[in-house]
C-alpha cells in the first residue's frame, strides 16, 4: 500500500513592489492597527512616502472623517498610486522571496518573506488562534481589494527546521539589500533571493502547519479578497496572484511573546480589602510580590500602592485554554467579582501590551485612571500552538509580540 503524502505548507516567491534601498526607511512603517490615528498622524509628520499615508490614509483627510468611509479607501488608493508614480515602491524585476531579519534590545529573529496560499488557511494548514472582528476584517477587506495589494506582512509561526535554519543562514551570511534602524530602535535587515525555489521546496518537505502568531484580521481579509475575486473571475485557474497572501514565517524558537496586562477602572462595588479578601478565596495571595510575575501560574495584581502575588495551579487533565493564566483570571476574579463578563466588549478594563512595562500599570491606578491592574507572565508558543492545534480560540488579548514587523519593506500585489 502506498502512503499519501500528508499536505504541507506551500510559500511562494512574488513579483512585488519594494521601496529603493535608499528610501526604504522612509517608506516602511508600524503595522496599521498597533498605533491610532494620532500616533499614524505623528509618525507620518514629515514622511510623505510613508506608507501610514495608504494603511491609515484619514491622516491625509479632516479629523471628522469617518475611517470607514469611501473617502478615505479612495485616498488610500490615490496615496498608493502615489508611491509608485514617485519611484518610492518600484516593480521586482523577478519573483523574489526575502530574508527579513529584527533585532530589539538583543533579541535577535530571523524570517522568510513570501506568499502563502488562502486555501493552506482555509484547511487549517495555518492555524489560527484568535477571533476576528468584523468591522476590522470588513475594512482591511476593502483596503486590500481597493488597492490590489497586502501592504502589511501577516505574521506567521513554525516548529523550526534545522534544514531551513541552515539555508537561511547561507544568505544571511551574505550582504543584505536593506539594513536600518527605526526611530523606535529595532534594526531591520533584509536580504533578497531570486526565485526563492529552495525555500519552497524545503516548506513543501518539512512544515505541515504554520501558526498566526500576529495579523488575523489581515489573514482573514486577504482570504476574503480571494475568495470574491475567484467568484468574479470566470476564467479563474488557481495561479493568479490573489490566491496568495504576505507573510512572513518565523521558527517558533527564535520568537518572543510579551504579556498582556489588564487594567480595571473601578473595583465594582468592594473596597480594597474586600476585594483582596475575595481573591484570596480564589487564588493564593501573597505580599510584597514582583511587578513582573516569575512563571506561568503567577500574577500579580497592584492595588492600594502594593503588588500582591496571586498563584494558582491548573487542574490535572484540564484543557489548553482552561490553563491559561488569563483564563484563570478572566474567570475568577474579573468576571466573578469586578462583573467584566466580556472583556472584548467591556469599557471598563483596559490592556497594556507588555512592551510598556509594568510601571505604566502603576501610572495608571497612581493617576486614578485604573482602580487595579494586573501584571501577567507571558503565554508560551507552546501553549498558542497546543490551542491552535486543538482548534480553539484563545481569550482576548492573551499575546503581545515584539518586535512588529513594518509594512512597505515588500508589498504583493493581486
Amino acid at each position: 500500500m502506498v502512503l499519501k503524502q500528508p499536505p504541507m505548507i506551500r510559500i511562494r516567491a512574488f513579483q512585488g513592489l519594494r521601496p529603493p534601498v535608499n528610501q526604504v526607511a522612509q517608506v516602511a512603517c508600524v503595522p496599521y492597527d498597533v498605533v491610532d490615528r494620532t500616533e499614524s498622524a505623528a509618525l507620518a509628520e514629515g514622511l510623505p512616502d510613508s506608507l501610514l499615508h495608504v494603511d491609515r490614509a484619514e491622516i491625509d483627510l479632516p479629523t471628522e472623517t469617518n475611517p470607514y468611509s469611501d473617502a478615505v479607501y479612495a485616498k488610500a488608493r490615490e496615496n498608493f498610486l502615489g508611491l509608485q508614480k514617485r519611484g518610492a515602491l518600484e516593480r521586482e524585476s523577478a519573483p523574489c522571496v526575502y530574508l527579513y531579519r529584527q533585532e530589539m534590545n538583543g533579541h535577535v529573529q530571523t524570517g522568510l518573506a513570501a506568499v502563502c496560499h488562502i486555501e493552506d488557511y482555509e484547511n487549517d494548514l495555518i492555524k489560527k488562534h484568535e477571533k476576528t472582528r468584523r468591522d476590522k476584517e470588513d475594512d482591511r477587506t476593502r483596503l486590500i481589494d481597493t488597492l490590489g495589494a497586502n501592504t502589511g506582512p501577516v505574521f506567521l509561526t513554525y516548529r523550526g527546521v534545522n534544514a531551513i535554519d541552515a539555508a537561511v543562514d547561507t544568505i544571511t551570511s551574505g550582504a543584505p539589500l536593506y539594513d536600518f534602524t527605526a526611530p523606535d530602535g529595532v534594526r531591520h535587515t533584509a536580504w533578497r533571493v531570486e526565485g526563492g525555489g529552495e525555500f519552497a521546496e524545503l516548506f513543501a518537505a518539512h512544515v505541515p502547519v504554520a501558526y498566526v502568531a500576529d495579523g488575523h484580521h489581515r489573514t482573514a481579509s486577504a482570504v476574503r479578497v480571494g475568495r470574491e475575486r475567484r467568484a468574479q473571475n470566470p476564467q479563474h485557474d488557481g495561479t493568479e496572484d490573489y490566491n496568495w497572501f504576505l507573510c512572513v514565517l518565523f521558527p517558533a524558537d527564535q520568537l518572543q511573546i510579551l504579556p498582556y496586562n489588564r487594567v480595571v477602572k473601578d473595583l465594582n462595588g468592594h473596597t480594597s480589602a474586600a476585594l483582596i479578601e475575595a481573591v484570596g478565596k480564589v487564588f493564593t495571595v501573597t505580599e510584597a510580590a514582583p511587578a513582573s510575575p516569575i512563571q506561568p501560574g503567577h500574577i500579580s495584581m497592584y492595588l492600594e500602592g502594593k503588588w500582591h502575588g496571586l498563584e494558582w495551579t491548573p487542574e490535572a487533565g484540564a484543557d489548553p485554554i482552561s490553563r491559561l493564566d488569563v483564563s484563570a483570571l478572566q474567570d475568577r476574579v474579573l468576571a466573578a467579582l469586578l462583573g467584566i463578563d466580556d472583556p472584548r466588549t467591556s469599557q471598563r478594563i483596559d490592556f497594556v501590551g507588555g512592551i510598556r512595562g509594568t510601571d505604566e500599570l502603576v501610572r495608571r491606578v497612581e493617576s486614578g485612571r485604573a482602580a487595579v491592574a494586573f501584571s501577567m507572565a507571558a503565554t508560551t508558543l507552546e501553549q498558542l500552538m497546543d490551542i491552535a492545534d486543538a482548534g480553539q480560540i484563545m481569550p482576548p488579548k492573551s499575546t503581545w509580540f515584539e518586535p512588529k514587523l513594518r509594512s512597505g519593506l515588500f508589498v504583493h500585489t493581486l
